[in-house]
């Protein structure tokens, strides 16, 4: 039933027809609920509320897989800018971006001049960057971008997803980088020739990322909803005696609310992915069809007040 529910909403998130009325119609429903606003300006007073209740946060300018030239300079733009004004209006906030909206399906010199300039602008805000992982095709040229900009500067990270069978020795790779790095579990559909069709052996090895990022010394985000998964965490954390500055909780936006403030009091950071555009529909049913505790998560943030 899992697996029906899971291809069901990553179906729903590649309709053309639903995507057009979503951006249309649906922003200003759906702002202030499981999106920040249409543009980052409008999110700035959402982001506030969370900072003012303990909690951090990234931003993501939705939307990927561009195929225009000017599309990706228009993406590296906004992104600069995004950053100068969470320095300026002094926000608690990172930012996370994807190789394909810098134009990675196009020309890798186009991605490397655009992050280059978006770096560049990160590094003088102290702004970290985080570079989203996408499907299993795209992955190797990812961490290679990331790995050469790590050499030369230090407000980068990135994703690893535990349901690709490549990621545990991707992350005995990266650790001479000293990364700072996301553990997710993962949302594309995948083959099961490159991903584990199983969740529960998802789960396992997740755990065990979490285990081995921890323990190599690398910062860790773990990027869940599972309350199992959370509280393997903090019992890892406690055997280990790895102090609470060496990892933070990442949930999203308008889905487990209570949670993430109940982390904050625990002493945990707990940062929250507050995506923002017009591009929202395709990321809310990928994220519905993650798991499907979240679409009961998610009807509680979009009638909420």
């Amino acid at each position: 039933m899992e697996a029906i529910t899971r291809d069901f909403f990553l179906f729903l998130s590649k309709n053309h027809l639903l995507n057009n009325i979503a951006k249309k119609r649906g922003g200003s429903f759906a702002a202030g609920k499981i999106i920040g606003g249409t543009d980052f300006k409008s999110s700035i007073k959402f982001i506030r509320q969370l900072n003012d209740s303990g909690l951090s946060v990234t931003v993501d300018h939705l939307g990927e897989f561009v195929d225009s030239e000017a599309v990706t300079r228009e993406r590296t733009a906004e992104c600069i800018e995004t950053i100068e004004m969470i320095s300026r209006e002094k926000l608690d906030s990172q930012v996370s971006l994807k190789m394909t909206s810098l134009g990675l399906d196009i020309d890798r010199k186009l991605v490397i001049e655009n992050m280059t300039k978006i770096l560049d602008t990160a590094e003088r805000h102290g702004v970290m960057v985080t570079i989203d992982m996408e499907d299993e095709v795209r992955c190797q040229a990812t961490l290679d971008i990331f790995k050469e900009f790590k050499a030369k500067y230090s407000c980068i990270s990135t994703v690893l997803q535990a349901y690709l069978y490549r990621t545990e020795r991707d992350l005995s790779d990266l650790a001479d980088y000293q990364p700072f790095l996301r553990l997710v579990k993962g949302a594309y559909k995948e083959s099961p020739e490159v991903a584990f069709p199983e969740k529960k052996d998802v789960d396992e090895n997740y755990k065990k990322l979490i285990e081995q990022s921890l323990l190599n010394g690398n910062y860790t985000a773990i990027a869940s909803h599972d309350d199992q998964i959370i509280e393997y965490t903090k019992m890892l954390a406690k055997k280990h005696h790895i102090p609470n500055s060496q990892f933070e909780f990442q949930m999203l936006y308008g889905m487990r609310s209570k949670t993430q403030l109940d982390l904050v009091k625990q002493g945990y950071k707990m940062r929250v992915y507050v995506p923002y555009g017009l591009d929202w529909y395709g990321y809310f049913m990928r994220r519905l069809a993650e798991r499907p505790s979240n679409i009961a998560f998610a009807f509680k943030g979009m009638v909420k007040s």
